[in-house]
């Protein structure tokens, strides 16, 4: 088992992830924001790389990006940072990004240099499940990193079941169809959609994200996964002055 998997085993509820932009505020500033999450007690992480066209994110997270790839951002320098982070971070680390970056870098060299560097799994949004499956699914699974699927209100049963099947981590449950950084919907009809999902019994277990900003979301969110996942209002908290500084208190005001 990987990190990721070893986390969900040994705990099922109320699991916080923090997403950030890798090269955002600073271009050096990646792996010293993971070590004062993770001391600040964040459960996991997910590492934005940037894209100059991220079609699922908001502003904010838009903004971090446009600055971290004029910071001077990209794999080959994210890896550099990162070949030492398991010195000091010990919870598991997801990379979070588009497909195009990862093909132009090459999906086999890809998957091998993120397990040399200590991560656990990827999230590509724009990754088509059939290309996975019949194209890089082994690249994955001989590195032993998750590859972490997202489920939307308007996913099909039937494509929800495949994605348990191809899944050995966690199901990515957005909120909503709409990019990042809105307001948790808890209308009637996202709980309709939560439920069914429970009533699915799925063998995954499963993670909110998207408009997940505070305790309130945060606790609605685990009342239907087992945990959730903070994005733009952690970002926007890096663009203040003496953010290192900042990220316990917004943890614990969170959890």
């Amino acid at each position: 088992m990987n990190r990721l998997q070893k986390l969900f085993k040994n705990k099922t509820n109320s699991l916080l992830s923090i997403y950030f932009t890798a090269g955002y505020p600073e271009l050096n500033s990646t792996v010293a924001i993971a070590e004062a999450l993770e001391k600040s007690g964040a459960d996991f992480l997910e590492i934005g790389f940037p894209y100059s066209d991220p079609v699922a994110d908001g502003p904010t997270i838009q903004h971090s990006s446009e600055i971290a790839l004029e910071n001077g951002m990209t794999l080959n320098v994210l890896f550099e940072q990162l070949k030492d982070l398991r010195k000091t971070v010990s919870i598991p680390i997801l990379l979070m990004g588009y497909v195009n970056p990862i093909v132009q870098y090459g999906v086999e060299n890809f998957c091998k240099k993120a397990t040399e560097v200590g991560v656990d799994g990827v999230i590509v949004p724009d990754l088509p499940m059939y290309e996975y499956e019949a194209l890089y699914s082994k690249y994955f699974i001989d590195n032993n990193l998750s590859n972490i699927f997202l489920v939307t209100p308007q996913t099909t049963e039937d494509r929800i079941r495949k994605i348990d099947v191809l899944s050995n981590a966690f199901i990515y449950l957005l909120s909503s169809s709409s990019i990042t950084g809105g307001s948790l919907d808890v209308s009637t009809g996202i709980e309709d959609y939560y439920k069914r999902i429970q009533a699915m019994k799925l063998k995954n277990p499963m993670i909110i994200g998207f408009g997940i900003s505070n305790k309130t979301n945060f606790d609605k969110a685990c009342e239907y996964a087992n945990g959730a996942i903070v994005g733009s209002a952690f970002v926007k908290l890096l663009g203040e002055d003496g953010y290192l500084d900042k990220i316990s208190a917004f943890i614990k005001s969170i959890k």
